[in-house]
């Protein structure tokens, strides 16, 4: 495992950090592959009731390092780093709760969609920039956020990609508590521990029931999305746009169709 993606045992929590703050904890394909390792070892080990995704104080992550994805998906997206680590979240048999800060971009937001639980600190921006960089809704964005907040903002948040803050996301449904910064993690990890003193099977019993309506529509919907996302990333609208943001420009998408 990758050490951007660090793993440290509290009791029954495995607490799973990205850890690359120089790059806001952009996530590379390692990164990703770290990610799914350590949810498929909370799974495994019988003594993990409950894992804890987060960050830092300052940042969640900045969502996909654009260098890094500029090449494309390696492969069939299921068994890319991404996919499989979208997969692993979205098919987890226990609990997940996510502690968040700073920025939570693209699939520092979509990924939450699977979390169980969503503890936000008062400095928290999310962002699904997807359009914005010519690419496409991913992590079933465009299934679970039309179902859960209307198609009308569901669409402005997609297809504008505008910021927004923790008091608007907890406005939407989107979290369970807006913290203070220094205590997101503990707040998180302390709902962990009450999870974790649950009975277990009971508590996978009620998460494969909230599952249940939505499971094969949203494996449909990540492979659909991961399909497009990776044409996407080959487009020549997603070739100005991250020339654009390495250049420190605005993209011009004038001369598109």
């Amino acid at each position: 495992m990758t050490d951007l993606i660090q793993t440290e045992r509290h009791d029954r929590v495995l607490v799973i950090r990205i850890n690359r703050p120089e790059r806001k904890n952009a996530l590379t394909h390692a990164m990703y592959t770290g990610l799914a390792d350590a949810l498929g070892d909370a799974e495994a080990d019988g003594s993990v009731r409950c894992s804890l995704i987060t960050g830092s104080d300052e940042c969640f992550t900045a969502g996909n390092d654009l260098s890094d994805f500029a090449e494309g998906l390696p492969g069939e997206f299921e068994s890319t780093p991404v996919g499989r680590f979208l997969f692993a979240l979205a098919n987890a048999t226990k609990p997940v709760v996510a502690a968040v800060n700073g920025p939570a971009v693209g699939i520092g937001t979509t990924m939450l969609l699977h979390c169980d639980m969503v503890f936000a600190g008062n400095n928290t921006r999310f962002q699904m920039p997807f359009a914005n960089l010519g690419l496409c809704p991913e992590g079933a964005s465009s299934l679970l956020l039309p179902q859960w907040l209307g198609r009308a903002r569901a669409s402005e948040l997609l297809m504008l990609g505008s910021p927004f803050d923790a008091e608007q996301a907890d406005r939407l449904g989107l979290l369970n508590r807006i913290c203070a910064p220094d205590s997101t993690e503990s707040d998180a990890l302390a709902a962990c521990q009450q999870l974790a003193a649950q009975p277990p099977a009971a508590i996978r019993a009620t998460k494969a029931l909230l599952n249940r309506p939505n499971r094969n529509a949203i494996r449909e919907t990540l492979l659909a999305e991961g399909q497009l996302f990776g044409e996407r990333l080959k487009s020549a609208e997603a070739t100005e746009a991250f020339t654009a943001f390495q250049e420190k420009r605005k993209p011009d998408f004038s001369r598109f169709d």
